[in-house]
């Protein structure tokens, strides 16, 4: 193994182990900005215990939370929007297995999850999702394709269940101290 693989994979180690536990947002944010190269925007929060799988391709924008014991595989980019609520212990995946293909190869495809979006926890989306934006993905569900904009999504696997009102305005910038 390569100097600079043990590296990566030191970094990653000290990320989701040390630094995860961390009760401290600004400490947080500090390490997953300039070690691991997340672009988190202002007034995010990732709250403690979550993990991922890659310095790199994560992407975050204003006033979303990020909350405990989230996996996030950013392997694939994960771009999350504006105003996104990600609840506790969601899993969102961006790599798999080629089925098809005789030698099990792995390939990583982006999810991308757009504004005022709310997943419920324990909700699991799968590579290559877009989830529109002020769609709702409730706890539990399972996410194996595209979400279309203000759709409230539930079940394994996600289906639609209702839609949600279009005018929405809320910031989701929220902060619990020692998380």
């Amino acid at each position: 193994m390569a100097l600079k693989e043990v590296i990566s994979e030191f970094r990653l180690y000290v990320c989701n182990e040390w630094i995860s536990k961390i009760p401290s947002h600004r400490f947080r944010n500090f390490y997953y900005r300039k070690v691991m190269g997340f672009n988190i925007g202002k007034d995010c929060s990732i709250h403690m215990h979550c993990s991922f799988d890659c310095a790199k391709n994560l992407i975050i924008g204003t006033n979303s939370v990020i909350n405990s014991r989230c996996r996030l595989d950013n392997r694939g980019t994960i771009s999350i929007g504006e105003n996104v609520s990600v609840s506790q212990e969601v899993i969102i995946l961006t790599a798999d297995h080629d089925v098809d293909a005789a030698d099990f190869a792995g390939r990583s495809i982006g999810v991308r999850i757009d504004d005022y979006v709310w997943i419920g926890t324990r909700a699991t989306i799968l590579a290559g999702v877009t989830v529109g934006k002020g769609a709702l993905i409730a706890a539990g569900a399972m996410v194996t394709k595209d979400v279309i904009p203000y759709t409230i999504v539930a079940g394994v696997p996600a289906k639609v269940i209702k839609m949600r009102r279009e005018d929405l305005t809320y910031d989701t910038k929220y902060r619990r101290l020692f998380q």
